[in-house]
């Protein structure tokens, strides 16, 4: 199933990774991001070297439960082994400390819940450099 899809983002050749502890936040993110980027949902960090030796992501979408196991230097391990990937944290909330944390660490951006298709795709193609549509909420009385 594609949902608003724009050919010219699906045909790019860029790639994003999912590595998160939570099986459910880590199919709903591959999910809301496969249609428009090629997107892997990987089961740990060692899977993601592992395919990044053939498949350099582009961007990582970590879990903050993940840097919670291994603590916040495992972000050098990351940028040294998947050079030049762009982390985006995900996170409860976009005022988690651990998350403010990794931004200090090399992270560029946290991505909180509630996880929407817009606001994921929008974090995403932000750190790809495509240009990104300004949203402006509008409130009606």
């Amino acid at each position: 199933m594609q949902i608003g899809v724009d050919t010219e983002k699906a045909l790019d050749n860029r790639r994003v990774f999912v590595v998160h502890d939570d099986e459910i936040i880590s199919a709903a993110l591959q999910f809301m991001l496969h249609d428009e980027v090629e997107t892997h949902e990987l089961s740990s960090l060692d899977a993601a070297y592992a395919k990044g030796v053939e498949w350099k992501p582009s961007v990582l979408l970590l879990g903050v439960g993940i840097v919670k196991d291994k603590g916040v230097d495992v972000l050098d391990e990351v940028c040294t082994r998947l050079d030049g990937v762009k982390i985006i944290i995900v996170a409860d909330t976009a005022d988690d400390p651990l998350a403010r944390e990794c931004l200090k660490k090399g992270a560029k951006s946290i991505l909180a819940k509630p996880l929407t298709i817009e606001n994921t795709r929008r974090k995403v193609d932000t750190m790809l450099g495509r240009r990104v549509a300004l949203g402006i909420p509008v409130v009606t009385m």
